[in-house]
């Protein structure tokens, strides 16, 4: 027994062409072929494949297809075989649950090596692309612990947004009941976990963060 493996794309020729390659693969077991997401959900179903590999273009939403798959038949490892070299979209649905991200243009032995790749537990993508992907993925995730990093505290939100309205550090202090060195104490964190050099740009790097509306300003002004 060899892998058995189902293909799912809208364009006839292309769909006929992927079946009689790998058909003669001894690795490899054709079960079943569709042209659209519903039938990608059909074959699944029927056929619990250990490979599905589908383009992304197809009639239906083949993105909510992937999502169901990757969630519902978790024996089933998908492989997407697209033309779409949109670094996004290779991301989006490697985080619903692809295996396998393939560009059109790749040689059949790219997708045969994808085939066995996934199918024994692993990842694959079109060499080249995936360092694209790649590096996408860690500038996001670098992204995320950064704003995880400048998330300001209950006080620092305080403390901006006094020095919104012009507030001196006599006046925070006063307001918020406590001393002008804590006031300055918590200018000195703003400032190093916003990575800014003054009251202003402190106030500046909290708007980018959209962590104070104006709307909360104005209630707490006029409170």
């Amino acid at each position: 027994m060899g892998i058995s493996v189902a293909f799912v794309d809208d364009h006839p020729i292309l769909l006929e062409g992927l079946v009689s390659i790998y058909s003669g693969k001894s690795d490899l077991d054709i079960v079943a072929k569709g042209e659209n997401a519903i039938d990608a959900l059909k074959i699944v179903e029927e056929h619990a494949p250990h490979v599905l590999v589908l383009d992304l273009s197809m009639p239906g939403d083949a993105v909510a297809a992937i999502d169901l798959i990757a969630q519902k038949y978790q024996g089933t490892r998908i492989i997407v075989f697209t033309a779409n070299s949109s670094i996004e979209t290779a991301i989006q649905v490697l985080n619903y649950g692809v295996a396998g991200y393939v560009l059109k243009g790749s040689t059949a032995s790219d997708l045969h090596q994808a085939i066995r790749t996934v199918h024994g537990g692993e990842t694959f993508i079109t060499p080249g692309f995936a360092t694209k992907v790649i590096m996408a993925m860690k500038t996001a995730e670098m992204r995320r612990r950064k704003q995880a990093q400048q998330r300001l505290s209950l006080r620092e939100e305080q403390i901006v947004r006094h020095l919104m309205r012009g507030s001196t550090n006599r006046e925070i202090a006063r307001c918020l009941d406590i001393s002008e060195k804590t006031v300055k104490h918590y200018m000195t964190l703003l400032m190093q976990k916003l990575d800014v050099r003054n009251r202003l740009e402190v106030v500046l790097a909290a708007q980018r963060l959209e962590v104070l509306p104006d709307a909360t300003f104005e209630r707490e002004r006029i409170n």
